[in-house]
């Protein structure tokens, strides 16, 4: 579970794991307010709305009291006539003495105002809908075109899982208060204003009371509160430890069966799941007090008010319509109360989202494309590195005065220890990453003066890692090229030496993909991939070991389908097993950010080298293992 998802306790909201709050709250507000800025008429309007329909509905009480005072008089009057005419010994007359007429037109207005005020309420709501839609489509849009905008670093920095969650759970948390918490904050305001102002209108000090047993219910929630926050806090830790244990045994279910540590991660997992339930049952038990011990107040305050009001009803101090109206007051003055509290948490949520969304918004992002850009419409390939200086940190250089040249229709295969800087070489290329100083050349266009869009058509690449997508085999090929006619993505297959698996699967080419790709093998993956390089039709193609981890047959059809892919282009080549370079037409050496040694296999094998120990390394490792 996500942190920032918020846990409603058992008693209205109070109880839950912690809020997290903004660092710097006015700076969060501020820019969440400059989104709804382009909305302010109708903001203005809903909560003009709502205030209407919330001081209309506040005043029904006191309407229906008057109607409950009018058929309070008119019963006693009747039983008044009926006593004198007994006393009297006559009849009593049959005049009723009930005013109907007043009755119903009260109810008629009550009628009226409460539809007026469901109208308001369905008017506002609806709106605010609208503007909270219109607020979470541009925040969302930002975003996704922001993160478009940002350099591989960003990505490297942080997890998926992080970036995933701001992009989803924390807008839709800001959704959820602006939807329902910004129009509920003001409406329980007015109402606690204004039943306030109507509680005084019928009795002074009947308020004056009713405040006082309210204040009392607010400080024991408040102690208890505090309390119990302890308690929910270690519960939401016990929880995430809990699951990560769960998925670290699950994921590792068969090393922990193969070491025969099954019990000694149950021991494990039962300590924690022990502090756990204690945590919960701490909780729950403070929380569950707070609710009974809420309504003990409440319901002792009705009954001291019911008591004095009926004395005061009897002294004729005060109209029984109006201490029945009294007590509807004082029942509904709990609620705003509760559901500011409850607002006030879910407010320092939006703002504690919006804060980490904006963190985004504002990271830098990779320079901007030139102004009057130069196109290569095809290229020949020739790249050169021209003294380049490059660091991940500023501290830490990785590459000083890198020089290398690669020749068009050249292989060029970089190999070294892991480290070494070969697929830093890739993004730096591409522009994943903008070199420090130095120039790199396709063709004697230096890419900076490229747009990175047009620099990376002009790349195909086939991964170790392959990457398919949810959907089917024929739309995962079309992606290497838009508008990709059917015959087409055919030839790509089978020279890609895909096309007999893929038309020996159920629904040939319109076989989905699930999400985990376990319907296909890693080889079938790879020859998916590398037919999609082939449909792109790429001028420089880069491959990142693209044979590892399948099985000999089909390597032997990846690698035909390399040599078959690698023809008439420029090739770079990120080579681990070095077995599968050996008719490279340029190898180059790199350690430690400097390539230390170029040339062919055969040369740099009769050198005696760096090349040579890695080589022979590997081979007497292969040896050893037949």
């Amino acid at each position: 579970m996500d942190r920032r998802t918020q846990r409603r306790g058992p008693f209205f909201g109070h109880g839950r794991a912690p809020v997290e709050k903004p660092k710097d709250f006015k700076k969060a507000a501020k820019k969440l307010l400059s989104y709804m800025k382009p909305h302010l008429f109708w903001i203005i309007l809903v909560i003009t709305l709502a205030v209407i329909s919330t001081i209309i509905s506040i005043q029904l009480p006191k309407i229906m009291g008057k109607a409950v005072t009018k058929v309070f008089n008119g019963f006693m009057a009747k039983m008044a006539t009926k006593s004198l005419a007994k006393l009297f010994g006559g009849r009593a007359p049959n005049k009723s003495t009930m005013d109907y007429d007043g009755i119903a037109k009260i109810l008629i207005k009550v009628g009226i105002l409460a539809l007026i005020s469901a109208a308001l309420g369905y008017i506002q709501q609806y709106t605010m809908a609208g503007v909270t839609q219109k607020i979470v489509y541009r925040m969302r849009k930002d975003l996704r075109e922001k993160m478009s905008r940002l350099p591989l670093r960003f990505y490297d920095s942080h997890q998926y899982g992080d970036i995933m969650s701001r992009v989803s759970n924390d807008v839709d948390v800001i959704s959820n208060v602006l939807q329902q918490g910004l129009v509920q904050m003001i409406t329980s305001a007015v109402s606690i204003v204004g039943i306030i102002v109507m509680m005084l209108t019928i009795s002074p000090s009947l308020t004056l009371f009713t405040l006082i047993t309210l204040i009392l219910s607010a400080a024991l929630v408040s102690l208890f509160v505090k309390k119990s926050q302890i308690y929910f806090a270690n519960r939401q830790k016990y929880i995430g430890k809990l699951s990560a244990r769960a998925e670290e045994a699950y994921g590792g279910h068969i090393v922990l069966k193969a070491y025969c540590k099954e019990e000694e991660e149950m021991k494990k997992f039962k300590e924690i799941n022990e502090k756990l339930t204690i945590a919960n049952l701490k909780s729950q038990f403070i929380s569950g007090v707070i609710r009974p011990l809420i309504f003990f107040i409440g319901n002792l305050g009705y009954v001291i008010v019911s008591v004095l009001g009926g004395i005061m009803v009897v002294k004729r101090k005060i109209e029984i319509g109006d201490i029945t109206a009294f007590i509807q007051y004082v029942r509904r003055f709990n609620q705003p109360i509760i559901q500011i509290a409850s607002m006030v948490n879910l407010i320092q949520s939006a703002l504690a989202a919006s804060e980490r969304i904006f963190e985004i918004l504002e990271e830098e992002e990779e320079t901007p494309d030139p102004e009057n850009p130069v196109v290569l419409e095809k290229a020949e390939g020739h790249v050169v590195f021209d003294r380049v200086y490059f660091s991940y940190v500023p501290e830490k250089p990785l590459f000083e005065n890198l020089s290398f040249e690669v020749k068009p229709g050249y292989v060029a295969a970089i190999v070294g220890p892991t480290g070494a800087g070969k697929t830093t070489i890739v993004n730096l290329l591409m522009r994943f990453y903008d070199i420090q100083s130095g120039k790199i050349t396709i063709d004697g266009v230096d890419i900076k003066m490229m747009r990175r869009s047009d620099l990376r058509k002009l790349f195909g690449m086939v991964l170790q890692d392959t990457w398919l997508f949810h959907g089917t085999i024929r739309e995962n090929i079309a992606f290497g090229k838009e508008n990709a006619t059917e015959e087409e993505i055919i030839e790509a297959a089978k020279r890609a030496h895909a096309h007999h698996f893929i038309m020996a699967l159920p629904d040939g080419y319109d076989t989905v993909i699930d999400e985990g790709m376990s319907n296909l093998s890693q080889g079938e993956r790879q020859l998916i991939t590398i037919a999609r390089a082939f449909l792109a039709d790429p001028d420089i193609l880069i491959l990142d070991e693209a044979t590892s981890n399948v099985d000999t047959l089909t390597e032997a059809y990846i690698q035909m389908a390399l040599r078959d892919i690698m023809k008439g282009r420029t090739n770079f080549v990120i080579a681990h097993r070095l077995s599968t370079i050996k008719n490279a037409d340029v190898i180059f050496v790199m350690n430690e950010g400097k390539i230390i040694e170029i040339g062919t296999h055969k040369e740099l094998l009769e050198k005696g080298g760096f090349y040579s120990q890695l080589y022979r390394s590997q081979f007497l490792g292969a040896l050893v293992e037949d």
